[in-house]
């Protein structure tokens, strides 16, 4: 298997699932720092399917730096198609969120009058951003643990 940016146990790898866990740890409390996200399902749903993905990134970034720490890149076929299962799920989780997210954020910001009628609108679009930043970043390492399991 190649040894590439991003793949586990460097230190892209690294950087790229801690940044997975702070965007998705980001859009969480800005979420929950409004007054009334729980109205809406699909802000609920963002925050569930946030959290799993900081645990996920979480658990990842940990094993990452393990293997950094002992100077192993894990080539492992087997938890390779598990991290590659995993991103696949929180990412199809995590797109689905911040779009659901997004369009009631766009109805908020368009329909309703730029925001003026519901006054933690701000806070929602910047949680829906760093959902899909955090999208970006879990979609990066998918392909990149795609790309180890065809190459290997």
């Amino acid at each position: 298997m190649k040894d590439f940016p991003g793949t586990p146990g460097t230190l892209t790898g690294l950087v790229l699932r801690i940044l997975q866990c702070l965007f998705a740890a980001g859009s969480i409390t800005s979420m929950t720092t409004t007054s009334n996200f729980f109205s809406y399902t699909a802000f609920c749903y963002l925050i569930a399917s946030m959290g799993l993905q900081v645990l996920w990134s979480f658990a990842l970034a940990w094993l990452d730096a393990y293997a950094l720490a002992k100077k192993k890149v894990i080539h492992n076929p087997v938890l390779v198609s598990l991290f590659l299962v995993g991103d696949w799920v929180t990412a199809i989780l995590s797109l689905a969120a911040a779009a659901s997210s997004a369009g009631i954020t766009i109805l908020f910001f368009r329909d309703l009058g730029s925001c003026q009628s519901v006054p933690d609108c701000p806070k929602y679009q910047l949680a829906v951003a760093l959902a899909f930043m955090s999208w970006v970043t879990v979609e990066v390492s998918s392909l990149i643990m795609f790309w180890i399991l065809v190459a290997g």
